[in-house]
């Protein structure tokens, strides 16, 4: 049989392996079955490639438009899956680990492609926090930006999770307007080459927004600089050789690794036997052993329990782990399959050999499997003395294979949880609030993320393995000290925040919205009487004033039943050190802006969305006069009909004092 040639993807040419390829055997059988990667690869032509012709395509879009070029890839992938899944199988994945890395990759996207339209402006700059005054008048102001790094990320990626692992990369750095280099691990590119094909077949990639290679990278590393990031996934080992490079360390190169885990899960002292949470524990447990046969960073490796508590659950685990069919991974009746090639199948046994030297196998004999292709069963152990076996704390066999130990009491849990020296994830089933808050206490700092279940989120829960492109996936200490994921924070690791200095119109020029003290020009007619398209940043309506009456402020009292005493009671509202007699109410004041400023005809303004930052800053009382600026602070699309509008909305009284504030969104018709 004819192997698959596995081609890298070069400066916008697919590249056959040749005569130094390495082979790649099929998970399930043990054949031989694709080759990949190349003697010499031309780095220098392939960072130019990334840095000329990627780069300034992808800086040119706008956060908007790589939002939607990312959720387009999404689909294309979507469109496509079963082919992946198909050749997914041959790493011994079952068709419920292809959920996880393929259908979870592809679920990826379309929430940074999401969040991007949500969360980020339709421009080329992210503004980062609040504006910064650095004057006493206002005219010399301060803002953190981000804009990419004008360099190329280059992602080295794990063996387990050849499409998820990509995208969960590939997602934020297109994002945030950075081209890719993607270097899968070769005993399972060939499904990455597939995913990236289908990307590239979609046409909606500029060119060189996207490169691969499968294989070495040679001397690729040797070649970046300071605009450049390096993302890996991998062994601690090979981490610590990447980044202890002298050129890595010249140059400043950013360095994000997510690496070894020894992750602990808790069963919390209330969940005894005939709980919820104790059964709940045992299926966690139980699906993170067998899961991509335990190939998963975030798999659980050490299992705490209450001393009192260690049979009953070894028992249920060899229940549950005993019903667990190993085998064929297209079979419907396998739960588990293979580890992805018998190199790795041997690191996993050695690794539970050193377990083994100071905790007892209770469940899990390597014979009972098939013994042509790479297949172990679920491996559990029982460690006794926990405190002095420092071994199952430090040693990660990265397949099906946990180690349960008793806990004397949670101090005793949390010591022995942050044995592990940083993880990515760590777990607690209680339905105990302060059990909860004790453990997050004590391992928060050690861990990259602590998820809490039980009864109540058990049903929704999306599981202690599941990292979510919501959160932050990575770990401090032995896990690599890194972060992934966590929506825009992980956009940012992409690019620059710079603290910019001026006057608020430079601000307004550099950060797309309006701030206070940049000009507010008048506009053409009524802003509400205006397209999205047609209002302009920073142009400004002002009102005529009004008058606030005794009677006004009586009358609002008597219809909304706020009779609050500062609005009714002279002398009451006197005692109180926040007003000088009885006030106006706020929303008063806000219901008579709305009346200054509203036009009341049919337009383009379709609704009102809510309002942010209301604040109050001088108390108005009966005789004072109110009048408002509206001023258009920031515009974003939100569909090809209408966008929304921020409008930054000021009332001061009659001698210019502000006494109100805050930012009006509306939804706005674009031009027909």
């Amino acid at each position: 049989m004819s192997l698959l040639d596995v081609k890298s993807y070069v400066a916008g040419s697919w590249i056959a392996p040749d005569r130094a390829a390495r082979t790649i055997e099929n998970a399930v059988t043990g054949d031989v079955m694709a080759r990949a990667g190349v003697g010499a690869l031309d780095a220098p032509l392939m960072l130019d490639y990334a840095r000329t012709i990627g780069g300034p395509a992808l800086r040119a879009l706008t956060f908007h438009d790589r939002a939607r070029m990312i959720k387009a890839l999404g689909t294309a992938l979507n469109d496509n899956k079963q082919a992946l899944y198909e050749l997914s199988f041959a790493t011994g994945a079952t068709q419920a680990d292809h959920l996880i890395d393929i259908d979870g990759g592809i679920g990826t996207m379309f929430v940074f492609a999401s969040k991007g339209r949500r969360e980020m402006p339709d421009s080329q700059v992210y503004l980062d926090g609040d504006v910064e005054q650095l004057s006493r008048n206002g005219t010399f102001l301060g803002q953190h930006i981000c804009t990419p790094l004008q360099g190329v990320a280059v992602h080295i990626n794990a063996f387990n999770f050849p499409v998820w692992g990509m995208l969960e990369k590939l997602a934020p750095t297109l994002q945030a307007g950075v081209p890719a280099i993607v270097k899968p691990a070769t005993s399972t590119c060939y499904v990455t080459e597939l995913a990236v094909q289908i990307m590239l077949d979609s046409g909606v990639l500029p060119a060189g927004a996207l490169q691969l290679v499968t294989g070495g990278l040679d001397d690729t590393l040797s070649h970046l600089d300071c605009q450049d990031v390096v993302s890996f996934t991998g062994s601690a080992q090979t981490a610590f050789k990447l980044r202890s490079d002298p050129h890595i360390l010249r140059n400043s190169i950013r360095f994000v690794a997510e690496q070894d885990s020894l992750n602990a899960s808790i069963l919390g002292p209330d969940a005894l036997r005939g709980t919820p949470e104790f059964d709940l524990f045992v299926q966690e447990v139980h699906r993170e052993m067998t899961t991509k046969a335990g190939q998963k960073c975030t798999a659980i490796r050490r299992i705490l329990v209450p001393d009192r508590q260690v049979e009953a659950v070894i028992d249920a685990l060899r229940l549950q782990l005993s019903q667990t069919v190993v085998g064929d991974p297209k079979d419907a009746a396998t739960l588990m399959g293979a580890l992805v090639s018998h190199a790795q199948k041997q690191d996993v046994l050695e690794k539970a050999a050193i377990i083994g030297t100071q905790a007892t196998r209770v469940f899990g004999d390597p014979e009972s499997v098939p013994q042509k292709g790479a297949f172990l069963p679920p491996m559990l152990y029982h460690c006794a003395d926990p405190d002095a076996a420092q071994h199952v704390h430090d040693t990660e066999a990265f397949g099906p294979v946990a180690t349960l130990m008793g806990y004397k009491d949670m101090d005793h849990a949390v010591a022995l949880a942050n044995k592990g020296q940083g993880s990515l994830v760590a777990s607690v089933v209680t339905h105990d609030p302060d059990v909860a808050r004790h453990v997050v206490m004590g391992i928060g700092a050690f861990h990259g993320r602590v998820y809490i279940n039980d009864r109540t989120s058990m049903k929704e829960s999306t599981g202690h393995g599941s990292p979510l492109p919501h959160m932050v996936h990575g770990g401090p200490g032995r896990a690599g000290g890194g972060e992934e994921l966590g929506g825009v924070r992980g956009v940012m690791h992409y690019m620059q925040r710079t603290a910019i200095q001026g006057s608020p119109d430079m601000l307004r020029a550099i950060g797309g919205t309006w701030v206070k003290g940049a000009a507010q020009p008048a506009p053409p007619a009524h802003p509400f009487t205006r397209t999205y398209d047609e209002l302009q940043i920073g142009e400004t309506l002002q009102t005529a004033s009004r008058i606030v009456t005794l009677e006004d402020i009586e009358h609002f009292a008597r219809f909304t039943g706020d009779t609050f005493y500062a609005h009714m009671d002279e002398e009451a509202a006197k005692r109180n050190p926040f007003f000088p007699g009885r006030v106006a109410h706020g929303y008063l004041l806000l219901s008579f802006a709305a009346g200054l400023f509203v036009e009341p005809n049919e337009g383009p303004v379709l609704a009102n969305t809510g309002l942010d930052n209301l604040r109050f800053m001088k108390p108005v009382q009966a005789g004072d006069s109110i009048k408002v600026d509206l001023s258009v602070k920031q515009k974003t699309p939100r569909n090809a009909e209408y966008g929304e509008v921020r409008w930054h909305v000021t009332l001061t009284n009659q001698d210019d004092e502000d006494v109100a504030q805050y930012e009006l969104l509306t939804m706005n018709a674009f031009s027909a």
